[in-house]
């Protein structure tokens, strides 16, 4: 019998894992309908079930540090995804002209995923804004407009187009160890991180010094990426990262509680 489109393959004694991934928040539309929504650009779906695993959105609400761990106890990953900045507030500074109007409720949510991941030690994956969140959380700053310190939009060039800059990461690094020791970013940001967060280290810059990647090393899978690699179709290479790690996370659990 054929199988139902849109299924997956059975894997003999393997699950595929359970990823996380956090959510938009704001005004959209379809069709005749124009309201608050919660959505996620279907890239980042993909970029996880391309890699072997099922992607559960989660959206932004209020929430207590209890209810982010009940989240991450039913959970193998975690990805924090990219959208508007960062509240300045959060890490004690005065907003930018051209910094995004605080959405709070999914800073908190983001922070609190976040925190409680890294307690539980479930492997993660933050992109672009969820590299800036986790820099906050660990006590960081950011550049709020990077064309005030490269004197350029390279990075974000707008109206929805990506640039491709090279970034160069650390050798023996886990990025590293993924994709290499050079790669070319689709980038879209207009911060960046300053001051790195405790128990952080700077594993990617950019040619100009831009922090591009940081890492946990803390907990078994932490990577934190300032690019975009769901833009990528062709190399899902952090996200099977992601996913591989998941796996192992989710079998060592298995083996806890057996």
């Amino acid at each position: 019998m054929p199988s139902n489109p849109g299924s997956r393959p059975d894997e003999p004694g393997a699950s595929a894992p359970l990823i996380g991934i956090t959510t938009y928040l704001q005004r959209a539309q379809t069709g005749v309908w124009d309201v608050e929504a919660s959505f996620l650009p279907k890239k980042y779906l993909d970029g996880v079930t391309d890699a072997g695993g099922i992607a559960v959105l989660l959206p932004p609400q209020p929430t207590t540090p209890a209810d982010a761990a009940r989240v991450l106890a039913r959970l193998d990953g975690l990805i924090v995804a990219g959208g508007v900045d960062v509240d300045p507030a959060l890490y004690g500074q005065a907003r930018h002209e051209k910094t995004d109007a605080p959405q709070q409720v999914r800073d908190a949510w983001d922070l609190a995923l976040l925190d409680a991941a890294i307690a539980a030690q479930v492997p993660f994956l933050a992109i672009c804004r969820g590299a800036q969140v986790l820099n906050v959380l660990r006590g960081g700053t950011l550049h709020q407009h990077l064309p005030d310190l490269v004197g350029s939009p390279k990075y974000q060039l707008g109206n929805a187009n990506f640039s491709r800059v090279p970034v160069t990461i650390e050798p023996g690094s886990a990025v590293a160890r993924l994709i290499g020791e050079h790669a070319m970013g689709s980038m879209y940001h207009h911060q960046a991180i300053d001051a790195v967060g405790e128990g952080l280290i700077i594993t990617a810059r950019s040619d100009d010094g831009v922090v591009e990647a940081v890492e946990l090393p803390s907990v078994p899978f932490g990577v934190a990426v300032q690019w975009h690699p769901e833009e990528d179709a062709e190399d899902r290479r952090l996200f099977a990262g992601l996913v591989d790690a998941a796996k192992t996370y989710a079998a060592d659990r298995m083996k806890q509680h057996a």
